[in-house]
């Protein structure tokens, strides 16, 4: 009997046919977890920028590049997460994570200059990398095939309710010490204890990872059989076991440890499958969803909002987010992934286009623009609509895609690449930022409208629908069909 045989109690009275939803509902929460730390600490930094910059004196290029820092350690964790997770597993990837999360928590909290300030973000960001890679991928493979999309669009829920967090933690905190750059308590500023209270999280993330068994999939690759069939009864319920994992070990295709070297193919250097994954994590970022999380409050401001009024606005913003990624969960299994993904780049280029509008037409002053009478009201529910439209389709539908796409012996590999391309592209997109904005929010936004409006295209061409398709079935070495 093998050891998790032996530590787990399977009672086939509890199981009815087909997939045991509770079970397999409490792993993903736990697996996407890592994705509510994503989400809190990727938008911690919007409520302290201000704080930061006067702390640090810091000009509009350091500012970037100090917001961005997270997302290099983002992309390095991300890249190196396929490797941890092939050879070791899962679980030990999200419970390195859990570990780099409170490391970068703490020593981004108590930074004593800017130079510690960024290493512990970037170590933050490692975490950050490691949990956009692994949780999706853990969800993906315990998860029944017709609730996948909903399961795989918890990852995004989690994403969004750390972000909503954040921003209302950065609120309540500045609005107690009266100013992000005020002192609060223990004689540490407002700003730092919008880092600090990351602790509490990470560290039921990490008590969690210990709860919860690795992916049946893994096992197979691992041939450890007798724990592989536990596991799926315990996701699936009463199925043929046998035939199951016979499905699984045939879209192995081969014995050894998979590595980047198999997402080799015939076309650019890549499987076709690959280069798709890749495109959708940059144009997920390049439409510019990063900025209003990152950079609202100073938005807000630079458009005549004072400090609270900017933060307040960004707090509703954050709701509106999780609130639609409810929608998304509620429909991708209904309507599948490439309509929602049409539906919200159209409503992404109009809400953009409106916003370039708006900003670049605006009344100048100091260099910023001023919005005045009816330009703030339309500016305030371009963004939302905008906010909208992410979260009910390129948000949520990105994640379940890059979680359910790739054939199984590529999956983590894969992931890992594309997820680098996603912390990649949000790094440009971010470092890039506070300089446009200084040269014209008309032309940032510009430029965004410009990439939904590729998105479209993209969408439309190459992206084929993979609702209710099981993971043993999704082609993957094949040109991808663009008719």
């Amino acid at each position: 009997m093998s050891e998790l045989e032996a530590g787990v109690e399977i009672d086939e009275e509890v199981f009815e046919p087909g997939d045991s939803r509770f079970t397999v509902i409490r792993l993903s929460l736990t697996a996407a977890l890592g994705g509510f730390l994503f989400g809190y600490d990727s938008a911690v930094i919007n409520g302290a920028v201000k704080a930061i910059t006067a702390h640090f004196s810091t000009s509009a290029g350091v500012l970037g590049f100090v917001v961005a820092s997270s997302l290099l350690g983002a992309a390095a964790g991300a890249l190196g997460c396929g490797r941890v997770a092939e050879r070791y597993g899962r679980l030990p990837a999200m419970r390195v994570a859990a570990v780099l999360f409170l490391i970068g928590a703490v020593g981004s909290g108590l930074a004593s200059s800017l130079v510690m300030l960024v290493v512990f973000r970037v170590i933050g960001g490692v975490a950050v990398g490691v949990a956009s890679v692994i949780a999706p991928t853990y969800i993906a493979e315990i998860a029944p095939a017709r609730i996948r999309g909903r399961l795989g669009s918890l990852q995004q829920l989690a994403i969004v309710t750390g972000i909503f967090l954040a921003l209302l933690a950065d609120y309540a905190l500045e609005t107690a010490a009266g100013g992000s750059e005020k002192t609060l308590g223990l004689g540490l500023e407002a700003w730092r204890w919008m880092f600090l209270a990351m602790v509490v999280p990470a560290l039921l993330y990490g008590g969690l990872a210990f709860t919860i068994p690795e992916s049946p999939r893994y096992l197979v690759a691992k041939q450890r059989l007798d724990e592989a069939r536990i596991v799926l009864r315990r996701v699936l319920g009463n199925i043929d076991l046998g035939a199951k994992v016979a499905q699984i070990k045939e879209t192995l295709q081969r014995e050894g440890r998979p590595s980047m070297r198999d997402l080799r193919g015939p076309r650019f250097g890549l499987l076709p499958i690959v280069w798709v994954g890749i495109a959708l994590s940059v144009f997920q970022q390049f439409v510019g969803i990063n900025v209003i999380f990152y950079y609202s409050s100073v938005l807000w401001q630079a458009a005549g909002f004072t400090e609270s009024d900017s933060l307040s606005i960004t707090v509703i913003t954050g709701a509106v987010n999780v609130v639609t990624t409810l929608v998304a969960i509620a429909s991708i299994d209904r309507f599948g992934r490439k309509p929602l993904l049409i539906i919200g780049s159209i409503g992404m280029a109009i809400t953009l286009g409106t916003l370039a509008v708006v900003f670049g037409t605006a009344t100048l002053k100091g260099g910023m623009p001023v919005l005045t009478g009816v330009a703030k009201p339309v500016a305030l529910i371009a963004a939302n609509v905008y906010v909208f439209a992410f979260g009910m389709s390129w948000g949520p539908v990105v994640w379940v895609l890059l979680g359910e796409s790739f054939p199984n012996r590529i999956r983590a590999a894969a992931l890992s690449l594309a997820a680098g391309a996603q912390w990649v592209a949000n790094w440009v997109v971010t470092t890039s930022f506070p300089p446009l904005k200084d040269a014209g929010l008309g032309l940032a936004y510009g430029i965004y409208t410009t990439f939904a409006v590729l998105s479209l295209l993209f969408v439309l061409k190459f992206i084929r629908e993979t609702k209710g398709v099981e993971l043993e079935d999704m082609p993957g070495d094949e040109p991808v069909d663009v008719s």
